[in-house]
């Protein structure tokens, strides 16, 4: 395998509200900032996440290339997925060997739709989506399935609301109060923000890597699994697709300094450090998670992106970044990122 490595990494100052900016008009930003950052006007190879549904238009991510002054040509490619997907891919693509660096970007704007409607259109059509579920039943299905002490979930919303606080690129959300429940057992403030987001990272291999980046973040190891698509063929407290995809990516071959980790409710947190095997001297979301900013479509890919900036950065040594994408942890990617 050849070695490659997060060398930049950008993200917007997320929002909780549509500020009227087409998607060309997010993304360009942080196209900018790593091409600085790297001093690349071009790539071997581009790679987008993004949701057809969010933007209620059919390829809408086409139109979103007019952010990559896509002229002349580019070598390009999309997944209907978050944009770790989309980084899974560029990373396979670059081990090709015939290219050295590789544009990753991920896209939504949450606020233009009705979330939970919209994230009933992952579930099948004709066994799931007839019951009615939308995307807090399931979640809440999870967290009964999990039995979490409510004063547990308390913490981790209200921890990581204050870290969010502190990470300019999320949203500033007050330490939660009071018990006005959404689905039962989940509060309002167990529900992740509406964020509108985008983020974008720049991986290079071989001895670009070091070029462009004094500290580059390698990626030691990167895998994803899925589990049943039907919930009731899981056991839901747990997940079994994250701990394969830790397994594989080698997450226990090593101690791990801080986890990012695309927990959108508070009991997934739980679910996950426990797949990943995670020791208690793990820092967890120090830039807040998707509690604090969950700009859909892009999370999963700032979970990579805020581990690897704490490898640039010299805070770590040894991070993980993990992904998420349907109902009840269905899926899961595991990236291990050395200095």
């Amino acid at each position: 395998m050849r070695d490659v490595a997060i060398v930049a990494f950008a993200q917007t100052r997320h929002t909780g509200h549509d500020t009227g900016l087409t998607e060309p008009e997010l993304i360009g930003p942080v196209i900018g900032e790593v091409k600085e950052r790297t001093g690349l006007k071009r790539f071997g190879f581009t790679c987008s996440g993004s949701c057809d549904y969010l933007a209620g238009a059919p390829f809408s991510f086409v139109s979103a290339l007019d952010a990559l002054a896509a002229w002349p040509p580019i070598s390009e490619s999309h997944v209907e997925m978050d944009g770790a997907w989309a980084l899974y891919e560029a990373w396979v693509r670059l081990q090709h060997g015939d290219i050295d660096s590789a544009l990753v970007y991920g896209f939504g704007k949450s606020s233009l739709g009705d979330l939970r409607t919209i994230m009933t259109l992952q579930l099948d059509p004709y066994y799931l989506a007839p019951l009615g579920l939308d995307q807090l039943s399931y979640a809440a299905l999870q967290a009964n399935a999990a039995g979490a002490d409510r004063a547990e979930l308390d913490e981790i919303v209200r921890r990581s609301r204050a870290d969010g606080r502190r990470n300019p690129y999320a949203l500033d959300l007050a330490d939660p109060e009071g018990e006005d429940v959404a689905v039962r057992p989940l509060k309002a403030t167990d529900v992740p923000p509406i964020t509108d987001g985008a983020a974008a990272i720049v991986l290079a291999a071989g001895d670009l890597a070091s070029r462009l980046c004094p500290r580059p973040a390698y990626i030691r190891g990167i895998a994803h699994r899925t589990e049943p698509h039907y919930l009731g063929m899981r056991d839901l407290a747990r997940s079994a697709s994250a701990a394969d995809a830790a397994r594989a990516a080698g997450v226990g071959k090593g101690p791990v300094e801080v986890a990012e980790l695309h927990a959108q409710f508070p009991h997934e947190k739980i679910i996950l450090r426990e797949a990943l095997g995670l020791r208690d001297d793990t820092e967890i979301n120090p830039s807040g998670g998707p509690l604090a900013a969950n700009p859909v479509m892009a999370t999963g890919l700032i979970r990579i992106g805020e581990a690897a900036r704490r490898v640039h950065d010299g805070a770590a040594r040894r991070t993980v970044g993990h992904a998420t994408s349907g109902p009840c942890l269905q899926q899961n990617l595991v990236t291990v990122l050395e200095a």
